[in-house]
């Protein structure tokens, strides 16, 4: 008994410790490219408020644990059991009302400060006006891909999302409003801001003003389907040249080029029903725009990197890279894959 107990007190001191470790680590190195989600290390306004506020929780319930476990501990080792107890049940006491009064009072006030300090962060960030040099994007949500559209850029992509650096030198915050197509999601980029869901019918509305370029990872948060998990969401934080260079790019028609026969194929399949390729016939809107395909990194909301073999496989069966999504298999023979595949790969 002995031998299984001190396993078990070991087995506990080793899980302790890897979670000390790992929040060591999360805060030791912040800026690791290995953690583009890293909660410890906010690169915008509305995360940094959320992050202090998280501080300040943490503190407070910190110091609740503190208080509770040494009363605890000293209960335990005061009135442990003494060779000399002669079992009998030491005197009740009842009606203590400087006890209940504190016991009353203290969680209060302990709730009220959490309340309110929660509450000015909610009306910091949702209340922000909105400045006249603000990109404006609108998001919708998908089972299974985000789409993206800037109204007054007249630009529209789906998966990955280009927005300026807002440093000290100019100010570029971001809005984004929030739809959805079908059931409920939730935007959520760890190190740019909070979770806010996206809801039919329901418009909803965030900003964000990252300080620093570079990749920032997200995910649907609210379950959505069978790919939820795969819903993913990549933000490109840019130099204001670079980004004002790719919606110039994002702006253009689609580059014709010899696969016409993969071009006649992809206009005359189901491919038609549901994609857009600016410039050409297509224009549904049930899937994701593919004017500049090439120009993205991924492809099935980041599941797959976007190489020619995984676009291969995922006109092929898309099941094989995200099973469960609603892109159906398209069954084409071997030589018309390769056209299509062909002519996809020069929409850039």
């Amino acid at each position: 008994m002995q031998l299984r107990g001190s396993n078990q007190w070991h087995f506990l001191g080793s899980q302790i410790l890897v979670c000390v470790c790992c929040t060591a680590a999360a805060f030791a190195d912040p800026a690791s490219p290995f953690s583009p989600t890293n909660i410890f290390a906010p690169a915008s306004t509305p995360a940094k408020s959320i992050f202090g506020l998280s501080l300040f929780v943490l503190a407070v319930t910190g110091a609740i644990f503190l208080v509770v476990f040494t009363l605890l501990l000293y209960s335990v080792v005061k009135f442990r059991k003494r060779k000399n107890d002669d079992g009998r049940e030491p005197p009740q006491v009842y009606g203590s009302n400087q006890v209940e009064l504190a016991w009353t009072v203290i969680p209060v006030l302990i709730v009220v400060a959490l309340f309110m300090a929660t509450a000015r962060v909610i009306a910091s960030v949702q209340k922000t006006a909105r400045p006249d040099n603000a990109i404006e994007v609108v998001a919708i949500g998908h089972q299974f891909w985000w789409e993206y559209r800037y109204p007054g850029l007249g630009v529209v992509t789906a998966n990955e999302l280009h927005v300026p650096v807002s440093d000290d030198n100019q100010s570029s915050p971001t809005f984004i409003k929030l739809f959805s197509a079908d059931t409920d999601h939730s935007f959520w980029i760890p190190r740019l801001a909070g979770k806010t869901d996206l809801i039919p019918n329901h418009p909803n509305s965030m900003w964000i003003d990252p300080h620093e370029a570079g990749i920032y990872l997200g995910q649907c948060a609210q379950y959505c389907g069978t790919q939820h998990a795969k819903m993913l969401l990549r933000v490109y934080v840019q130099p204001r040249a670079d980004f004002d260079r790719w919606i110039q790019e994002q702006r253009q028609p689609a580059t014709v080029s010899a696969a016409s026969q993969g071009q006649r194929i992809f206009e005359t399949t189901a491919c038609i029903n549901c994609h857009t390729v600016a410039g050409t016939v297509a224009n549904g809107r049930f899937g994701p725009d593919l004017t500049h395909l090439m120009s993205r990194d991924t492809i099935a909301a980041g599941a797959a990197k976007n190489t020619p073999e995984n676009l291969r496989q995922w006109i092929l069966n898309p099941d094989t890279i995200k099973p469960g999504s609603l892109m159906p298999a398209m069954q084409l023979s071997g030589q018309d894959l390769e056209a299509l595949t062909t002519y996809l790969e020069t929409l850039r």
